[in-house]
C-alpha cells in the first residue's frame, strides 16, 4: 500500500463531513464535475414525486396556496442566504443565471444615476455569457463597455464607472478573486458592483452582507446540487431594494400581482427581482436538495476547510503520480486565491479526459488544453482524490 493511500485513509478518518456522502446518490465513479452539475441528493426523487403526484396531481391549483408554491422564490432564497453570507429577505430564486445577470447589470446602471457615469466595467476573462450580456446591457443603456482583467479593475475605475460585473471564481482556472477589496474599490469610485457567484456559492464563504456587495447572482446546479437547469438566484442588498429598477418588470413582481392593473408598481423588497410564473418543479427539487445543508456539522466554513484540504492533497498526489512536466496547474497555490477546483493544462487534454471518464474518473475538459476537476466537499473524499490522481498518472503514461 502506497504512502498516499495510507494518507488518504487517515484523512478520511478525520473528515467531519464524511457522513454527508450517504445523503447523495453515487456509484463507483470518482465524481469531480460538481462544478458543472452537482450529484443527486437522495431526498430529491421522493420530494419531486410528491410535488408531481400529490401537489400537482391531487391539489392542482390549490397548491399555489396550500403547498406554498407562490412563496417559493423568496422562501428558498432565504435558505440560500446563509450559504452566501446574507440575511433573510434579500434573495429571490427564479429564472436562469443569464437572465439574472441582465436584470442586475441594467439595474446597477440605473442605480448609478447618470451624471456622466456611462461605463460598464466587465471581467474580460468571464464566462462568455456574462460578457455577451454586458455588451448588450451597455448598448441598451447607452454605456461604453470596458473589458479588463480582475487585476486591472482598480485602475480602470473612475468618475465614468456606472457598474462593474465580476466573477468570484474563474470558471476555467479556479482562481478566487478578492471580493472584499474589489467591492470596496468599486464603491470608492462611486460605482455599483455585481458579483457572479456560480463557482463559489456552496463551496466557500462569500460574505455578501459583511462586505457590502450591492447585487449578486448565481446558479444552483453546481455546488448547491439543485439539478440540471435548476433556477438561479438574485441578491439585492437590503439598503438598495427601494432603488432596484428591474429591466424585466413582470406580474410576479407587481405590488398587486392579481390586480391585473395596466400600470406597473413594483413590490417591496427582493420580490422586485421576480418576473413571471415560477418554475415550480425544478424550484422545489432545489428546495429538497438544500436539506443536505441542514445536517449536523454542515457549515460553509467546514466545507471550505475540507475543500482546501482536498485540493491540496490532489495537487500533492498529482505531483507524485503524474510524470514530471506532463501537466501544469493553472490554479493558484495560495489558499486565498483558490476556489474549489483544480485546473491542469495538458497536451491532448480532450482525449485524456475522455480516457479518464472511461476509467471512472469524471472531470471535464475546457478548450483548448485544460483538464478541470471540481471538488464538492459534501460527497468527495480523500480516497477519491488519491484514486483520481493515480488514474490520471496511468492515463498520461
Amino acid at each position: 500500500m502506497s504512502e498516499l493511500v495510507v494518507r488518504a485513509e487517515k484523512l478520511e478518518a478525520g473528515d467531519e463531513l464524511a457522513g454527508v456522502r450517504a445523503q447523495f446518490v453515487l456509484d463507483g465513479v470518482v465524481y469531480l464535475d460538481g462544478n458543472s452539475l452537482g450529484a443527486l441528493p437522495a431526498s430529491v426523487p421522493g420530494r419531486v414525486e410528491d410535488v408531481v403526484r400529490r401537489q400537482w396531481g391531487e391539489l392542482r391549483i390549490r397548491s399555489w396556496d396550500e403547498s406554498g408554491w407562490w412563496t417559493a422564490p423568496e422562501r428558498i432564497g432565504d435558505r440560500i442566504a446563509p450559504l452566501v453570507g446574507a440575511a433573510a429577505g434579500q434573495i429571490v430564486v427564479g429564472d436562469s443565471t443569464s437572465v439574472n445577470v441582465f436584470k442586475a447589470l441594467v439595474a446597477a446602471v440605473r442605480m448609478a444615476g447618470g451624471s456622466g457615469r456611462d461605463e460598464i466595467v466587465v471581467d474580460a476573462t468571464t464566462f462568455p455569457t456574462d460578457g455577451y450580456i454586458a455588451e448588450s446591457a451597455a448598448r441598451m443603456t447607452g454605456c461604453t463597455l470596458r473589458p479588463v482583467t480582475p487585476d486591472q479593475v482598480p485602475g480602470a475605475l473612475g468618475e465614468r464607472t456606472a457598474a462593474v460585473l465580476l466573477n468570484h471564481v474563474d470558471y476555467r482556472t479556479g482562481r478566487l478573486h478578492d471580493l472584499p477589496a474589489l467591492t470596496a474599490a468599486v464603491h470608492a469610485a462611486g460605482g455599483v458592483v455585481v458579483w457572479d457567484l456560480c463557482h463559489s456559492a456552496g463551496a466557500l464563504p462569500v460574505g455578501l452582507d459583511e462586505h457590502g456587495v450591492d447585487l449578486a447572482v448565481g446558479c444552483t446546479y453546481k455546488y448547491l446540487n439543485g439539478g440540471p437547469g435548476s433556477p438561479a438566484y438574485l441578491y439585492v442588498r437590503a439598503g438598495l431594494q427601494d432603488r432596484f429598477d428591474s429591466p424585466l418588470p413582470g406580474w410576479n413582481s407587481h405590488v398587486e400581482p392579481f390586480g391585473m392593473r395596466p400600470g406597473y408598481e413594483p413590490a417591496a423588497g427582493a420580490l422586485r427581482g421576480r418576473v413571471g410564473t415560477p418554475d415550480i418543479l425544478s424550484m422545489l427539487a432545489l428546495e429538497a436538495a438544500l436539506d443536505v445543508w441542514d445536517g449536523a456539522g454542515v457549515s460553509i466554513e467546514a466545507v471550505r476547510a475540507k475543500s482546501l484540504a482536498l485540493t491540496d492533497f490532489f495537487l500533492e498526489c498529482v505531483a507524485s503520480y503524474v510524470p514530471a512536466g506532463a501537466v501544469e496547474s493553472v490554479t493558484p497555490v495560495a489558499h486565498a486565491e483558490r476556489g474549489s477546483q483544480v485546473a491542469l493544462r495538458c497536451s491532448d487534454a480532450g482525449d485524456v479526459m475522455k480516457r479518464l471518464i472511461e476509467r471512472g474518473v469524471v472531470g471535464d475538459f475546457r478548450h483548448p488544453d485544460v483538464l478541470r476537476f471540481g471538488f464538492t466537499p459534501l460527497y468527495v473524499g480523500f480516497g477519491d482524490v488519491e484514486r483520481a490522481a493515480r488514474v490520471l498518472g496511468d492515463v498520461i503514461r
